[in-house]
């Protein structure tokens, strides 16, 4: 059911940015009077489609792009019977390349719009919910296996990032910190301060890791929250607002801890102690194949919120989505110069599906899908041939000028770029697949 829910947020993100994509090179195409033969949401084989007007509309059994057949533009399609004869007035080669700019910067701007909506929307109607700097210090932080091997330590806690004040927990593991040149924290640990440096290839250490991110968390003082029925948790007595203060022998502080003890004692049975309006009470309790009791955790850290008006929401979620871009021009260049590997940074559809996670929440898919469909804008407008990037470079050339590549250039150079993409995808999932595999094995 995990790998449905997965698959089926995978198909339906990437129709919603597939989709949006290419009705911008539609939309501005048909604006200046371009004949659109295609409009396709999904590679075929097709599974339907309908004529309306004289554009097919269509959906394709393999939901991992999608296509506009513009006539008279070299495309993917390859179809170049056409281009022996004259340009009729209605065909893309025929109009000036300012126009032919336009279309073929349309599908980026709509994934811009996208993405920009996307966070304007989010902005306004959840927020920001934060937790500050004091209340994530409050008792310290907890590393994972990552963090520790980063260099921290339980009860740690950040002082500056890269010689700086900051504001928020989320400061400590963003992509600011993560993607620095030459970063480092500054940590009071006890009564000593000690400097963590970030190593460069950091990104590739992640990747590397099972816990992935968050690195570092706050240690979370709890108290039992809503008890499932039919649980371990339930049959053990325990009642919302209960205390755990010791399982398996152990004492217990912070949620953290009993984490670690039910993790360690899956289908087992384990001594708890627990305190209930001031009363120490002791029972014993089930933990299930998944290491759980069944009871939701009331976390006692503050968190805070800030809320924006729709029109503050506006420049702040305009702000959200740009930023994700500028990630990921640190990310290239990071790769570029060699301290993040490629392969360890690229993901295909198995990756992506695994973004999304394996529970349907709509906060984190309308989140997901705005992140990617600006990465996608990103990823279009590199330079590369049969990428809107590359037809971009080319028109630009002919603007600048004034001379035209010509058809038979445009075909070669749309061929070697389809061979680049193919092998870029094919290395994507391959990749996916390795990640797969060697995460059930170690």
């Amino acid at each position: 059911m995990e790998a449905l829910i997965m698959a089926a947020q995978l198909i339906l993100g990437l129709s919603i940015l597939v989709g949006i994509h290419e009705f911008g090179h539609m939309i501005t195409a048909k604006l200046f009077g371009m004949r659109v033969e295609k409009f396709s949401i999904g590679f075929p084989p097709k599974i339907f489609g309908v004529k309306y007007g004289e554009t097919e509309y269509s959906l394709g059994a393999i939901p991992l792009g999608g296509f506009v057949k513009i006539t008279g533009m070299i495309d993917e399609s390859l179809d170049t019977e056409s281009l022996a004869n004259e340009p009729e007035p209605w065909e893309f080669r025929a109009k000036p390349a300012w126009q032919r700019l336009i279309v073929m910067l349309g599908g980026v701007i709509m994934n811009v719009f996208l993405g920009i909506f996307v966070f304007i929307v989010l902005t306004f109607n959840f927020g920001e919910p934060y937790l500050s700097k004091e209340e994530a210090n409050k008792h310290g932080l907890y590393p994972t296996e990552l963090g520790k091997q980063l260099g921290f330590q339980i009860s740690d806690k950040v002082l500056r990032i890269n010689g700086k004040d900051y504001q928020r927990f989320s400061d400590i593991t963003s992509t600011d910190a993560i993607l620095s040149d030459n970063g480092y924290y500054e940590v009071l640990r006890g009564a000593d301060t000690v400097i963590i440096n970030i190593p460069s290839n950091f990104l590739d250490i992640i990747s590397d890791n099972k816990d992935k991110l968050p690195f570092v968390e706050p240690l979370r003082p709890f108290k039992v929250g809503e008890v499932l029925t039919g649980k371990g948790a339930d049959y053990a007595g325990l009642k919302k607002g209960d205390i755990i203060v010791e399982a398996d022998n152990r004492k217990i502080d912070y949620f953290q801890e009993i984490y670690e003890v039910l993790q360690a004692n899956k289908d087992e049975e384990i001594d708890l102690k627990y305190m209930r309006n001031g009363a120490l009470q002791s029972t014993k309790a089930y933990v299930n194949e998944e290491g759980q009791l069944g009871f939701a955790i009331d976390s006692q850290l503050a968190y805070s919120r800030i809320e924006y008006s729709f029109w503050a929401s506006i420049p702040h979620g305009t702000k959200k989505a740009f930023k994700i871009i500028i990630d990921q021009i640190k990310a290239f260049k990071k790769i570029l110069s060699g301290h993040v590997s490629a392969s360890k940074s690229l993901s295909g559809p198995i990756g992506i599906a695994q973004i999304f996670g394996s529970t349907w929440d709509w906060l984190n898919f309308w989140t997901m899908t705005g992140f990617l469909s600006m990465v996608l804008a990103f990823m279009n407008l590199l330079p590369i041939p049969a990428l809107d990037g590359g037809h971009v470079i080319f028109l630009l050339f002919e603007i600048v000028s004034g001379r035209k590549p010509g058809d038979k250039f445009l075909e070669v150079a749309q061929k070697v770029g389809m061979v680049i993409l193919l092998g870029l995808m094919a290395f994507a999932i391959g990749n996916d697949i390795y990640k797969w595999i060697k995460d059930l094995f170690i």
